[in-house]
């Protein structure tokens, strides 16, 4: 072939290649993304709610990338084919109409648009997206608007949605992850004079623990805001004085040097609840809704979830009653309401139980509700429990919604606790607040022994409440204490009114919980003090008394709206135990996850010291794990 013959064959295939279509090609890559959708089996999956930016796609892209680390060669080979084949289909042969819409506007492009600007646009969308944080989620789950609502359903009114729905792009991911936490900043010093009553509400939630440790485990330190430092002391059963005659729990309070400053003082309130009878517990009821979406199918989601709920299985008796419900796209019904008796049927149910398809908990979660109604007798105890990995889907366009319904079922006795599973999606934010708004717990399972810890050695605990909207309110003396801190439960605040205000919710004790809330005091006159005098302030002295303040707890009684008041003066007489001696070593432990500047030089090394020193009776061996999780921390820490 000659130069001319050249020419002529390049002049033939010019003529014979249309012109570029910006329209025609537009809509085929939006068809390229329709198909992918269609080819994961989760098409809804991919349209997400402006409250939950960081589920569907903005999963599935994170499970193609680790099924692609180990076929680099066959999945890009195969992606490029795929992507081929659908970009020279012409629009009428392609497998659906290329329309993706959300209820407000859709996101096909506009073939009169210029292409690289819709682009454009389109990616800034999707940035300012997947920038919504677990904070602003657990903020909307949890406002102090008590007002009521006449409908039954949260999710009735969807007219307010109208917002685009998008999808977060793949190099995000890869780069910011997708796990949320329910955190904030570290509670400040406070001074007396200035503001001496500290209120909040009790804490038994332990899935911040299980989160540290299964991150140590795999060689890296938590995240920050992944560290509740109450739900790592509260981790731990203490061996505090139980309560007299028919209380539901008592207090005990005991003052202790500070570890790590040597001019200040640790003031630890614990709680320790009752342990009733386990042969005259009422009839209980459980519906499993578990989480069957795609994100799942991984060894330590359904399969651990599977074996844990088959250990609670263990601790049932034949009266009692087991439902299972499934969402992933649509909710279903597994198993109808079962005699605990017939453990064949109740296996069963969980055997033929396989991960695929979105995740879309809002019809699961009415179901389960809807079940756990029907299964319920007077005097018997309801309980929702939820498995899921945290990428739970509820539809939230309406969170305050959400929240009154989950408030009325609560208010009804039924009660909703959250197990989570696995890592690498968790939304521990939206766990919390559906556990909190629910008066249940939220715990993390990453081991089997963990599913032992929460479902059979403290399932009194998780199951049987003894007392809820539990308040703590502490008044310091400003004659005897100059500064305070509380040590954790920042997202547990509550207002200096809210004390009183039986309207507003808190947190619930079960039988045999215990629970503990540590101040550091600075006294006055210490060189500790970080604050100086006022120097027009009138009082500096308020009060002649020895007391160091006044400690005021409220509850009430499962099924009662009205709180009953207990009270006791704090005196720095109060002996510290070996077990706040412990309390004292994972509250170090866990500022020091924090990158704490309260903790000065005290160390990785003085942490295990303390620890050790105060292990006491470790039946389960819990304690010994702490000490051993502490050394993993301290190597890793060395290597920052």
């Amino acid at each position: 072939m000659n130069d001319d013959d050249l020419d002529k064959l390049k002049a033939a295939m010019r003529a014979a290649t249309p012109a570029p279509d910006d329209a025609n090609k537009a809509a085929n890559l939006v068809q390229a993304r329709k198909n992918f959708e269609r080819f994961q089996g989760s098409a809804d999956a991919l349209r997400q709610t402006p409250d939950s930016p960081e589920t569907g796609l903005a999963r599935e892209p994170r499970m193609m990338l680790n099924f692609l680390s180990n076929r680099v060669a066959l999945a890009a080979s195969a992606a490029i084919v795929a992507f081929g084949a659908v970009m020279f289909l012409p629009i009428g042969d392609a497998l659906e109409p290329p329309t993706i819409s959300s209820s407000s506007e859709s996101l096909a492009p506009d073939p009169a648009l210029d292409y690289q600007a819709q682009a454009g646009a389109t990616a800034e969308v999707l940035s300012s997206a997947s920038q919504m944080s677990a904070e602003r989620r657990l903020r909307a789950l949890s406002p102090t608007d008590a007002s009521g609502d006449s409908e039954d359903s949260p999710y009735a009114r969807e007219e307010d949605l109208g917002k685009r729905q998008t999808v977060a792009p793949l190099w995000q991911l890869a780069e910011d992850g997708t796990e949320e936490f329910a955190s904030a900043d570290d509670n400040p010093v406070k001074v007396v004079m200035e503001d001496p009553v500290s209120t909040f509400s009790i804490d038994v939630d332990t899935a911040s623990y299980s989160v540290v440790r299964s991150s140590l485990m795999n060689g890296y330190l938590p995240p920050i805001e992944a560290v509740r430092v109450e739900e790592m002391i509260n981790y731990f059963p203490y061996a505090h004085p139980a309560p007299d005659g028919d209380a539901p729990f008592r207090p005990t309070v005991s003052i202790s040097q500070t570890p790590w400053n040597a001019d200040t003082q640790l003031v630890q309130i614990a709680i320790q609840g009752a342990l009733p009878e386990v042969e005259n517990r009422p009839p209980l009821n459980l519906v499993f809704l578990i989480d069957t979406s795609g994100s799942m199918d991984e060894a330590n989601k359904l399969p651990l979830l599977k074996q844990s709920l088959r250990l609670l299985l263990g601790q049932l008796r034949p009266e009692d009653e087991v439902a299972v419900v499934t969402y992933a796209g649509s909710a279903g019904q597994v198993l109808d309401p079962t005699p605990a008796r017939d453990r064949a049927a109740i296996h069963a149910s969980l055997d033929v139980l396989e991960a695929g398809g979105s995740t879309a908990g809002q019809a699961g979660l009415q179901q389960a509700y809807a079940t756990a109604r029907g299964m319920t007798e007077v005097g018997e105890v309801t309980r929702v429990i939820l498995a899921t990995d945290g990428d739970f889907n509820v539809g939230l366009s309406d969170p305050e919604r959400l929240k009154r319904f989950i408030e009325r079922q609560a208010a009804t006795g039924t009660y909703l606790s959250v197990l989570g599973f696995g890592r690498g999606n968790l939304d521990d934010a939206t766990m919390q607040a559906l556990a909190q708004n629910g008066n249940g717990t939220a715990a993390h399972v990453d081991t089997l022994g963990e599913a032992r810890k929460v479902l059979v050695d403290q399932l009194s605990g998780a199951l049987f409440p003894i007392a809820d909207d539990v308040k703590i309110q502490v008044e310091f003396n400003p004659a005897q204490i100059a500064e305070y801190r509380l040590i954790g439960y920042e997202t547990r605040a509550l207002r200096r009114a809210d004390f009183n205000n039986d309207a507003v919710d808190a947190g619930e004790i079960g039988a045999g919980h215990s629970v503990t809330a540590i101040y550091e005091v600075t006294p006055v006159g210490s060189p500790a003090r970080l604050t100086d005098p006022l120097r027009y302030q009138v009082g500096q002295a308020a009060s002649a008394s020895d007391e160091l303040g006044f400690l005021r707890l409220r509850y009430k009684a499962p099924g009662v709206t009205t709180s009953q008041l207990i009270e006791q003066p704090i005196t720095s007489d109060l002996a510290p135990s070996s077990e706040a001696g412990f309390a004292a070593a994972i509250a170090g432990f866990g500022q020091l996850l924090r990158s704490s500047n309260h903790l000065g030089e005290w160390s990785w090394d003085d942490a295990i010291a303390l620890a050790n020193a105060n292990r006491g009776d470790d039946l389960y061996g819990y304690r010994a794990e702490a000490v051993q999780l502490m050394r993993l921390a301290q190597g890793l820490d060395q290597q920052r």
